[in-house]
């Protein structure tokens, strides 16, 4: 391929990140015709089809998703030693990108960046925060934040939070009304707000164990969300049962507004980790941002 398509390449890979000409054209400074054009020259250049355009959406061919998967991590690092070069000696200048669930955010994200931002101003941090599990390398990221259990086995693994469990949780006023569940099976009678993965489109049947046994209910209720916090919301407001990792309903259950069921089965899962392949190690930011989050972690945040 011709050198001279490098910026087209970096204009592709920007499309194919945010599936948007029109969010490319905005991130890049450039207008939308720019970009699509851009990507026009890199086609016909490669003799290939990258991208499938309707009005209302962009998605990848196959083949310009193994563009992304090969050509996307290289340039990447390029891009960030450009910008290392102009930093002054001891200075991070780059870019990190993160995947993080949203329960996740003020365990992790929110005790982390302030102090992470203030010792490396020049490091540009996105948070994306979604709650599928996603190629973090296909996808452009340096990092996610994840359950362990989530994570694939290749990855390298920092520890985030120690462990918590996950809970079953219901407001007074519900319980009042349709009594206290006393075992798993009893949840199969109950309105419980049910939660749909965005990964598999399959609801999320809830995981409870007492000792060495353990138990997967396929929960039914009139409300479905992908969104866990709006689990709790609606738990709040008496619509029915949530399930919900501890520290997120602490608050609720200590001021009465929510009551812990079903206590004695709650499931204790290892806590969270951010993870990254191991060559991404590399990147002077995010070794920076892996230092910040152990520190946090030392200090008890």
């Amino acid at each position: 391929m011709d050198t001279t398509l490098l910026p087209q390449l970096q204009v592709f890979l920007v499309v194919a990140r945010l599936r948007s000409f029109s969010g490319a054209a905005r991130e890049l400074g450039v207008t939308r015709s720019a970009v699509s054009q851009a990507v026009r020259q890199l086609e016909e250049q490669l003799r290939v089809v990258l991208l499938t355009r309707t009005t209302r959406s962009v998605a990848l061919t196959d083949v310009g998703r193994k563009l992304v998967e090969t050509a996307g991590p290289g340039l990447a690092q390029t891009l960030t030693a450009v910008k290392e070069l102009s930093a002054q000696p001891g200075e991070i200048v780059g870019r990190l990108r993160l995947s993080v669930s949203r329960a996740s955010v003020p365990h992790v994200i929110e005790p982390v960046l302030p102090a992470f931002r203030a010792r490396h101003p020049r490091v540009e941090v996105e948070v994306v925060i979604e709650e599928r599990l996603v190629d973090i390398v296909a996808e452009g990221y340096d990092a996610g934040v994840r359950h362990s259990e989530a994570i694939e086995r290749d990855m390298v693994q920092v520890r985030l939070t120690g462990p918590f469990r996950f809970v079953v949780v219901g407001s007074p006023e519900y319980l009042a009304r349709h009594g206290v569940p006393q075992r798993p099976e009893d949840l199969l009678r109950h309105e419980c707000i049910t939660f749909r993965s965005q990964t598999t489109g399959a609801l999320y049947a809830w995981e409870l164990e007492r000792g060495r046994k353990t138990w997967r209910v396929p929960v039914r209720g009139g409300v479905v969300t992908n969104d866990g916090p709006l689990c709790v919301s609606m738990a709040r407001l008496g619509l029915g049962l949530a399930y919900a990792f501890e520290p997120m309903v602490m608050e609720d259950v200590r001021n009465g507004q929510l009551q812990q069921v079903l206590e004695p089965y709650a499931a204790t899962v290892p806590g969270y980790y951010l993870y990254f392949p191991s060559r991404a190690q590399r990147t002077p930011a995010l070794r920076a941002f892996v230092d910040s989050a152990r520190e946090s972690i030392a200090q008890g945040r």
